[in-house]
């Protein structure tokens, strides 16, 4: 698939972030662009399970079913940090 920029705006932009580095080439740029569309208008490749695990993982947070982040990262440094 060839694919043409007709706005001048639009080439300048693919062409800057291209050398500000966050892209390798304006090919990756536009995958990058048309990835985030997808993901946008809710095509991101989501299955019904994907949902239902989301949907359990939302309901185990809302009973209490979890620990807190900072508990959490505080233990592991301790098991696993030796300073």
């Amino acid at each position: 698939m060839q694919v043409q920029l007709r706005k001048p705006e639009l080439e300048k932009f693919i062409d800057e972030q291209v050398q500000a580095g966050y892209f390798p080439t304006p090919e990756a740029a536009i995958e990058a662009a048309v990835a985030q569309m997808m993901v946008d208008q809710g095509t991101d490749g989501l299955t019904d399970e994907d949902m239902a695990a989301i949907a359990e993982s939302d309901a185990q947070i809302d009973r209490g079913e979890c620990i807190d982040f900072d508990i959490f990262a505080a233990e592991m440094r301790k098991k696993y940090c030796k300073e």
